[in-house]
């Protein structure tokens, strides 16, 4: 049996004894999955580290994503919280976390159900939304999240941002969440990194982001082959780049086509083949951004030229917004198939790139 505040905290909720979350595992003989990429984290000074991140929990409301056998959601509980919210996939987890559920009456909800599809405009009270420009709401998302489902999770969830929407209809709430070692370090990468990339650009341009710190792989059963960084995530009151988010993430997403070739190489992905050349060189000169960087050495503010640049000529000419480079690729394959085209070898070598 053990003791949920760490030693020296002063809980505000004390949980009475249960069984451990080893205990648990074994009572309800809970394994973790392979292929939904499930890890468990038993050690509850670590699943503490990682709530405090999230910041002041007591009396907030909090969502955690993926509780599993429930090791964070016992150190959420002790933090002292209002109202916490869990969402499930696996049913094999309920039960235990009813056990929880019991320990805390009128404090737990569990939700069986998928993250990347469950409405979150409808989990928490209305009396606690905040004007976007006020401080963040006393709501927040805690999650260890399974390596398979934390990056379109994140990317589904800066749009909910950008959009303010889903959970982000009650203001800025803040997420605290967990990645491969490799995907927080992206996630935080400045101008000039290695790690550079996509997820850099789209997170940090929507959010302030902090890499918290790395949990060692072997501290989670079964132990995955990589370390596990801990994120946390404040929306930005005003985004760096203001343009829709699909607009910023074509561009984000053609720049970093070929990451390793000159900027402008991706930013031709934007143009149809007639004309692609005039074009490339029109936007990155209205952008006045070095066509001769590669795309980790652009700094959020050549992001924002070139988006503002594009968004100009989309608004001169609408169909080159809906313009889709790859399928323009595919039905030049296609015709040069039939016709016995010389230029295939060249064309599969590019979508190879892609």
């Amino acid at each position: 049996f053990c003791l949920m505040a760490a030693p020296g905290k002063v809980a505000a909720f004390r949980l009475p004894p249960l069984p451990t979350v080893g205990e648990i595992i074994k009572l309800f003989r809970l394994k973790a999955l392979k292929q939904l990429s499930q890890n468990f984290l038993l050690d509850l000074r670590l699943t503490d580290k990682i709530v405090k991140q999230a910041g002041e929990l007591k009396n907030a409301h909090v969502c955690e994503v993926g509780p599993g056998p429930g090791g964070i959601t016992r150190s959420i509980l002790s933090a002292g919280v209002e109202q916490l919210l869990l969402i499930e996939k696996d049913a094999r987890f309920i039960p235990g976390l009813q056990m929880l559920s019991e320990a805390a009456p009128g404090k737990v909800r569990i939700v069986h159900g998928d993250i990347l599809t469950y409405k979150m405009e409808k989990a928490f009270p209305k009396h606690l939304k905040k004007n976007w420009e006020d401080e963040p709401p006393d709501i927040h998302i805690i999650g260890n999240l399974p390596f398979s489902v934390s990056t379109p999770l994140i990317i589904k969830w800066l749009e909910n941002v950008s959009k303010q929407d889903g959970p982000f209809i009650y203001g800025r709430t803040q997420m605290t969440l967990t990645f491969q070692k490799e995907v927080g370090e992206r996630l935080t990468a400045n101008p000039g990194s290695n790690q550079r990339s996509r997820l850099s650009i789209m997170a940090q341009h929507l959010c302030t982001v902090e890499n918290c710190f790395v949990i060692p792989g072997q501290a989670f059963v079964p132990k995955p082959e990589v370390d596990v960084a801990v994120v946390h995530f404040t929306p930005l009151v005003q985004p760096k780049i203001q343009q829709p988010f699909e607009l910023v993430e074509k561009v984000v997403r053609s720049v970093f086509q070929f990451r390793r070739k000159y900027c402008f190489r991706g930013i031709e992905t934007l143009f149809p083949e007639n004309g692609r050349l005039k074009r490339t060189e029109q936007l990155m000169m209205t952008a006045d951004v070095d066509p001769t960087l590669r795309p980790f050495q652009l700094s959020m503010s050549q992001f924002k030229k070139l988006c503002n640049a594009y968004r100009k000529m989309c608004d001169e000419d609408p169909s080159l917004f809906v313009f889709d480079y790859r399928e323009e690729l595919r039905q030049k394959k296609t015709t040069g198939s039939l016709l016995g085209s010389t230029g295939q070898p060249e064309q599969t070598e590019e979508e190879n790139q892609l």
